[in-house]
């Protein structure tokens, strides 16, 4: 395992580095990483414990949410881009009522729904450089 610092150094390199595309779909790696952390802590026995992992976790994964949807043009997008909005305005809501009632549940959904998409747009991104990687060339989007 590399040392912390090691770590955080490559990390930041790959964020400086990435396309926009690799940018949203690293976001929704992240959060369905906090989403699985938060999936778990609530088979945690320990009550203290149980209700710190929950929330760290559902807490970072709805602020990717709210960048995520902060990064929509809903002016100039059409529906896809509006729709895309109420989706994460209904995971956010979702995780509101999980972290609240402590049930797993709304976070099990969000999981699922954004699994799904982040496959789609990882689909998507491998379809739109595959045509520049065959021909030698690099996309930025």
């Amino acid at each position: 395992m590399l040392p912390a610092k090691k770590l955080a150094s490559y990390r930041s390199v790959s964020v400086d580095t990435a396309s926009p595309g690799k940018l949203i779909l690293m976001l929704f790696d992240g959060a369905l990483r906090f989403l699985h952390t938060a999936e778990d802590g609530f088979r945690q026995g320990d009550l203290r414990v149980r209700q710190e992992t929950v929330h760290n976790n559902i807490i970072k994964a709805q602020n990717i949410l709210l960048e995520l949807q902060r990064c929509l043009n809903v002016r100039d997008g059409g529906e896809f881009a509006v729709n895309m909005f109420r989706l994460y305005d209904f995971m956010l809501t979702r995780l509101i009522e999980s972290n609240t009632k402590k049930d797993p549940e709304g976070v099990r959904v969000v999981i699922q729904l954004l699994g799904e998409i982040r496959g789609a747009w990882d689909e998507m991104l491998q379809q739109h450089s595959a045509p520049a990687q065959a021909a030698g060339m690099s996309l930025s989007a």
